[in-house]
């Protein structure tokens, strides 16, 4: 007597789980767009937020009332270092009382940050 033993998957088997693993990403990958949507949003916001902080403070060291990106970020200035998230472009002028807006976030997208 010769028993046969059925080891292994089936096609079947494996067409399934692999439109399981499908459905699965399909559904993972929008959500995981908009967290990196967010995140980069919110370190932008942040960084305009640091800007305008230094702008501040320079305005009342200087009595001025505008001052260039230059004078803000360096190494012995207000903020060491302004590190870019998502290739957006920060203003090169800061101006008392004015919104900061960073345009260019991931191409697209803009931020406004009114200190």
């Amino acid at each position: 007597m010769k028993t046969q033993s059925s080891k292994g998957f089936t096609l079947v088997e494996i067409m399934i789980v692999v439109v399981i693993i499908g459905l699965l990403a399909a559904m993972a990958i929008p959500a995981f767009q908009k967290v990196r949507t967010s995140s980069q949003d919110k370190a932008v916001l942040n960084n305009a937020r640091q800007l305008a902080a230094a702008a501040d403070q320079y305005f009342l060291e200087n009595g001025v009332s505008s001052v260039s990106q230059g004078s803000l970020v360096g190494a012995t200035n207000y903020v060491k270092a302004l590190n870019l998230v998502a290739n957006e472009s920060y203003p090169a002028g800061y101006t008392q009382g004015v919104t900061i807006t960073v345009a260019g976030i991931a191409g697209a997208r803009t931020v406004t940050y009114a200190p």
